[in-house]
């Protein structure tokens, strides 16, 4: 297969219009076939997801791009998860400006994420395009953490390309899944309030058994894929975007998803956090400060435990009651990359 199917696409104009709140016409997962079943398609239109998560973090411009594209990307690989208690993370870490961007992905595509520094901007590239290579960065990696509930997780990386994410992930999906992918990833956000106008994604995986025939035309499709997320900017579905750009390559519908920015922290998994924080730690916290403060890095809700409960969980701590091993990989993800307090 020829590597120009490995890449290519990305996408962060500025335009307005709102698509209305259904599944089927705003957020939503669709998973296909094509070429009599030889090659995987899978799309989401996310305006929602990223909107959303630019309200938490009060995001730039260029930010919400470069969230939006890790959210769109990680939101279509969650939805192939099986269980509920699966899930995937995926940080890109390129020594930009905007600092490391962290997400997590559960089973129907159910996404929450974080980045370190979310109020960057940076003027328009060359292109007049949102520059969101100069604030990811672009000399570190992709890592991607498969937890699919058996006894060790399966973590994947690979240099970046380039830091527009959707590069990086053809090339994750390459190197460390040995699957060559065309991936597009488009946020398109208005240029004043920064507010999300739309945001679609696209990955398309040829199977052993395609044709070399087929994979010349869908190579020959990347000009038209590169406008998604203006179709759904114009107002149209992601059903009909794609029967419009399949025509003629026996698209099938196998399934649909509706996805949704969502975390799931709660006061016990900070609790778990604290705990593994270690005695000496957690008795410098009560003698100098007298009650703990954690944000959560995905949503943002303020944990405050005092000092009566500091102590409870310094004597449960004490007595061997947290295991620093059942911290899952999101919230460690959260905590190293994205500044959790």
């Amino acid at each position: 297969m020829n590597n120009e199917i490995e890449n290519k696409m990305t996408e962060s104009d500025a335009t307005v219009d709102r698509i209305e709140n259904t599944c089927a016409e705003r957020d939503n997962i669709i998973r296909g076939l094509l070429f009599n079943r030889t090659v995987n398609v899978i799309a989401v239109s996310g305006r929602e997801i990223v909107e959303t998560a630019r309200e938490i973090h009060g995001t730039s411009r260029v930010c919400t791009a470069a969230l939006g594209r890790m959210l769109l990307a990680v939101s279509m690989m969650s939805a192939q998860l099986k269980s509920e208690t699966d899930s995937i993370t995926a940080t890109i870490a390129g020594g930009g400006p905007a600092g490391n961007i962290t997400v997590v992905g559960h089973m129907g595509g159910i996404v929450k994420g974080c980045i370190t520094n979310p109020e960057v901007e940076l003027p328009l590239n060359e292109f007049g395009k949102l520059d969101v290579s100069g604030a990811v960065g672009g000399s570190g990696e992709l890592r991607v953490i498969r937890d699919l509930s058996l006894r060790e997780p399966y973590v994947g990386r690979c240099e970046l390309i380039d830091g527009e994410i959707a590069d990086d992930f053809a090339n994750y999906f390459y190197t460390s899944e040995q699957q060559p992918s065309l991936v597009y990833l488009g946020v398109r956000v208005e240029p004043q309030q920064g507010t999300v106008r739309s945001a679609a994604g696209l990955i398309i995986a040829p199977l052993p058994d395609c044709p070399e025939s087929d994979i010349i035309r869908l190579e020959q499709l990347t000009g038209k894929i590169a406008k998604l997320s203006q179709h759904m900017d114009d107002g149209e579905t992601l059903e009909s975007a794609l029967n419009a750009l399949f025509e003629g390559m026996e698209f099938e519908i196998t399934d649909t998803l509706c996805p949704a920015y969502r975390c799931d922290c709660s006061r016990e998994r900070l609790e778990r956090v604290i705990m593994s924080l270690g005695e000496n730690e957690l008795k410098d916290i009560i003698e100098n400060d007298g009650k703990a403060e954690l944000v959560c890095s995905f949503c943002q809700t303020k944990y405050v435990f005092n000092e009566d409960e500091l102590r409870a969980l310094l004597e449960e701590a004490q007595a061997g009651g947290n295991d620093s091993d059942e911290i899952s990989a999101d919230l460690a993800e959260a905590i190293n990359d994205c500044g959790n307090e």
